[in-house]
């Protein structure tokens, strides 16, 4: 069973999660740049997020006070259409008046190692954050974040070598990052995440498990993806 400080929201399909998370996501940006002057903002890959995204795109916001960081990456040329940075870029940071210089992809075409020394160094500069916005996969990932496969516990920012979904090779923010931040909104839709979703809920050590117990954590799921159990 899901347990504080992690709540869980169920809605009624997937476009409603989107919704929802895009709502959260300005909400956090409001009050971030309300109390400091400005909004730092992990985001994540994925179908949901970016349907998200392609809302907020459609909003008002300050997107001059905004700055942009990424979860993890493929290490894939930049311009691969499986580019974390390539998609978000499609849907958002291209369509609204943010700072190129405050939008800060990781540079994963350089691969795994060198491209997680460069980006740690960023994400020290940036922390803590004001919101994480994740995913998880079929198997209980998140970010790079895969089962069986441990990252340092010492770093921000780690590379990836052999993640069992392709490709292979990735880079990562590990735990010591996604921890700074007042909150971790995780994005979870779809049957094929169901079974996940249900061990997770069970209590199985699985990798969003982990990442959701750093901190205060909200959970946005749809009907498909939530266990029917009470």
């Amino acid at each position: 069973m899901l347990e504080q400080p992690i709540e869980l929201i169920r809605l009624e399909s997937a476009a409603a999660v989107a919704a929802e998370a895009a709502c959260r996501i300005s909400a956090a940006a409001g009050l971030a740049i309300a109390r400091r002057g400005r909004f730092r903002c992990v985001l994540a890959g994925g179908r949901t997020p970016l349907a998200a995204y392609r809302r907020l795109a459609e909003s008002s916001e300050d997107w001059a006070r905004w700055s942009l960081y990424l979860g993890d990456e493929r290490c894939l040329p930049a311009t691969d259409a499986q580019r974390n940075s390539h998609a978000i870029a499609q849907v958002l940071t291209e369509r609204v008046p943010i700072d190129p210089r405050r939008i800060h992809w990781i540079p994963a075409e350089r691969g795994p190692a060198i491209a997680a020394a460069d980006y740690a160094g960023l994400i020290e500069s940036a922390l803590p954050f004001d919101l994480i916005l994740l995913g998880m996969g079929e198997d209980g990932h998140t970010a790079s974040l895969f089962p069986g496969l441990e990252v340092p516990a010492d770093v921000l920012v780690a590379p990836v070598w052999q993640a069992p979904k392709p490709p292979p090779e990735r880079v990562t923010l590990t735990h010591a990052a996604l921890a700074a931040a007042p909150l971790r909104l995780i994005l979870i839709t779809g049957a094929d995440k169901r079974a996940a979703f249900t061990a997770w809920r069970g209590g199985a050590d699985l990798p969003v498990a982990r990442v959701a117990a750093l901190g205060p954590t909200l959970v946005l799921s749809d009907h498909d993806a939530t266990d029917p159990s009470p």
